[in-house]
């Protein structure tokens, strides 16, 4: 075989190779049921374990994880709902109905109304983190998932996952756990 030969067999090898191992490629599925907590695929369990510094055991919660992925570097959007471009309440309300089942309200200054205050030690998977960005108070909000980390939809990068302690910190205003009986006051109240 000559060397152009050579070049031209190794060149398809390397993407035959490529396109298999694509096809093996899992993408994110959210099974199971809003509220269930489902095992996470192994790829996507490898990748949020290493980018939040704790163990591949630690992520268990598949749906939750699985939405982050199917989610991540969808553009923002004020006002969106969709892949084309969601906001931050937006990303958060999707994230609790199709994760959790819960139903938040639209606006972030009424997401914050349905919170029970917690410190931040006591953040668990699915609590809400709010922001007071341009002098407006809780004008953003994310939702924190564990060891320091939340995901948001960033105006410039849009659905990102980053340190609660990082750049966007000293905006840092409330946290807190949806508070159920607040939320069936705000939904009574909707249909009176």
């Amino acid at each position: 075989m000559n060397a152009n030969g050579y070049l031209k067999h190794s060149f398809i090898l390397i993407i035959s190779s490529l396109v298999l191992s694509a096809c093996h490629a899992k993408k994110a599925v959210l099974k199971g049921e809003p509220g269930e907590i489902v095992q996470p695929q192994a790829s996507i369990a490898d990748k949020y374990s290493q980018l939040m510094g704790v163990k591949k055991d630690d992520i268990t919660n598949g749906r939750l994880y699985n939405f982050v992925e199917l989610w991540a570097g969808v553009p923002y959007k004020f006002g969106g709902l969709d892949k084309d471009g969601v906001d931050c309440s937006g990303l958060a309300l999707l994230l609790e109905k199709e994760v959790y089942g819960i139903t938040l309200p639209r606006i972030t200054w009424q997401q914050v109304a349905i919170i029970k205050r917690k410190y931040e030690e006591d953040l668990k998977e699915g609590d809400l983190v709010f922001f007071d960005f341009d002098g407006k108070q809780f004008s953003h909000v994310g939702v924190y998932l564990q060891n320091g980390y939340m995901v948001h939809a960033s105006s410039t990068k849009g659905v990102i996952v980053v340190p609660l302690h990082g750049a966007m910190y000293k905006y840092f205003s409330r946290a807190g756990s949806i508070n159920v009986d607040s939320l069936n006051q705000v939904s009574a109240q909707k249909v009176d």
